[in-house]
């Protein structure tokens, strides 16, 4: 009884000191600042509607496939600001084959909306142009990019914010891989 005591307990140290532990891989590395990973990724606003994702079955499923889009993970250098803050943040800490939903507020993600943002331009502009404006066409031009929002007798209106400015996003994320080779 004792010996088998003694066994139990050396077993135990042996677990939690990682000791019989031969499945040190990639899955326990957690992702650092400067890691190279890649995620799949799922993004929602509150009510669910789904406005982007890496995955090619929910892209179908949530009717916002584009066929000349390839689907794939997203690759990017955690912490080096080429995504939103909020999905920076939200990667550190995780391991390959992780997946988390995190929520994250417009401060976070593209910003408020400003008002300083939505523009009228006089209907004469787009005569001239020869541009019959339509709610909802993307305009750029050499001073701004938006959307029209509104067309009156003489001025047609254009959000130049960002279209998920002032939204608070629901991402789902899995990490996929984790390249440290490059710190």
């Amino acid at each position: 009884m004792k010996k088998t005591a003694i066994i139990l307990c050396l077993l135990l140290v042996m677990v939690s000191s990682g000791c019989a532990d031969n499945n040190s891989n990639e899955s326990e590395k957690a992702v650092k600042a400067g890691d190279s990973i890649t995620v799949d990724y799922t993004g929602r606003l509150l009510d669910g509607t789904v406005f982007d994702t890496s995955v090619e079955e929910i892209a179908i499923e949530s009717n916002v496939y584009t066929p000349q889009r390839e689907y794939k993970p997203l690759g990017f250098v955690a912490g080096a600001g080429m995504v939103i803050p909020g999905f920076d943040n939200a990667v550190i800490g995780m391991a390959v084959g992780e997946e988390k939903v995190v929520t994250i507020p417009p401060e976070e993600a593209y910003g408020p909306c400003y008002d300083e943002l939505v523009i009228d331009v006089p209907q004469d502009d787009f005569v001239n142009a020869n541009i019959t404006p339509i709610i909802g066409q993307k305009i750029t031009s050499s001073q701004f990019q938006g959307i029209i929002t509104d067309i009156s007798e003489n001025n047609v209106t254009i959000d130049c914010n960002h279209h998920l400015a002032g939204e608070t996003l629901v991402f789902t994320i899995k990490i996929v891989s984790i390249d440290s080779s490059n710190v």
